[in-house]
């Protein structure tokens, strides 16, 4: 004859929770009929390896559609109530079955219940208006950095496209005059840059703080103050060679930042844009050496610069004593950023190879 197992049992508003104590359960049967719940199954009970039933007449409807599952030690159920509410008692007959008993580890009075779901209720709200929150932040970054890296590209794009038609047309004698065409949009596109040292410090960005503070404060000090401050720098052919590494840089790196912010990727821009630098930075930073080193006489016939010493010495420390450690610091930055880049490019193309694997 079929045992009956020790079965105990919990309310919500909408649920019932039935625990039946069966260990290893096979062959189970739940079903719910005419407010009937009907169980049989397999399993190690009370009565030790038997077959076990039982069937509970609900006080109230409840849904047809029950859902159960089995743990090693026993075997959860859960009924639907018809309507939301609270039970006085689990079945119809007012005396309990010997079977049945309150599940202790669930059981919540009416009142602990509201305030289950009230608690609920509130982590939900509040997670919902964290994700709102967050995808409010993170719709606004996106769009700031789309915005700031479009404005880049075309900055660089224009730099590019003019002095490359300039040299085909012009020849050679374009590169004289790089300076005097394109420094207020370079200098424009140089202040700009600022903001991704800014990004990569508060964490907008994923990216090292270092390695993009020594890029951009290189070529800003460049700029500035070698092709900016001299006069006689403007007409020379080093600041075609400093503008135009730095624009073909720019015109890969740009828009595969754009394509990110759209989480698209064109796999010849990633390419590209994780190897083009291999040749044209360690290129770039030779044409800003070149600059600064010919600029160091300038300084010292100018005077400019120069931090001027008590009057008892009667003499001033010339400028070119900074540009010749800025030549040391260049080239330990060079190694920096060269590093840096490597392991971005390693990391990319590894991962994508692990993944195609």
């Amino acid at each position: 004859m079929p045992l009956t197992p020790l079965v105990y049992w919990a309310q919500r508003h909408e649920d019932i929770y039935l625990r039946v104590e069966l260990t290893d359960a096979q062959n189970i049967d739940v079903n719910v009929n005419d407010n009937m719940l009907q169980f049989r199954a397999q399993g190690h009970g009370a009565k030790g390896q038997n077959e076990y039933e039982f069937s509970l007449e609900f006080l109230l409807p409840v849904k047809s559609e029950v859902s159960h599952k089995s743990t090693q030690r026993q075997v959860n159920i859960t009924v639907r109530k018809e309507q939301r509410g609270w039970w006085k008692r689990l079945t119809l007959q007012e005396r309990k079955p010997v079977f049945l008993a309150p599940d202790f580890d669930r059981w919540l009075d009416e009142s602990d219940a509201e305030m289950e779901i009230r608690e609920k209720e509130e982590k939900r709200n509040m997670l919902k208006a964290s994700r709102h929150k967050e995808e409010g932040f993170v719709s606004l970054k996106t769009g700031f950095l789309f915005v700031y890296n479009l404005v880049q590209f075309l900055g660089f794009s224009w730099i590019f496209v003019n002095m490359t038609v300039r040299l085909f047309i012009f020849g050679q004698d374009s590169l004289y005059d790089t300076f005097h065409t394109i420094s207020d949009v370079m200098f424009s596109c140089q202040i700009l840059a600022a903001v991704e040292v800014l990004n990569a410090t508060f964490g907008v960005v994923q990216t090292g703080v270092i390695p993009t503070f020594i890029q951009v404060v290189g070529r800003n000090f460049i700029l500035f103050i070698i092709f900016g401050s001299l006069e006689e720098m403007h007409n020379q052919p080093v600041v075609f060679f400093v503008f135009y590494l730095w624009s073909t840089i720019e015109i890969f790196r740009y828009p595969f930042y754009m394509l990110g912010c759209l989480n698209t990727e064109w796999k010849t821009l990633t390419w590209l844009r994780y190897t083009i630098w291999i040749p044209l930075y360690p290129l770039g930073v030779i044409a800003e050496a070149v600059a600064v080193i010919q600029s160091i006489p300038i300084f010292d016939e100018t005077k400019l610069f120069s931090i001027p010493l008590p009057k008892a010495v009667g003499t001033s420390i010339s400028f070119s004593y900074v540009l010749h450690i800025y030549l040391v610091l260049m080239f330990l930055g060079l190694f920096i950023n060269l590093r840096h880049l490597y392991k971005q490019r390693k990391r990319r193309f590894c991962t994508k190879k692990r993944k195609a694997n």
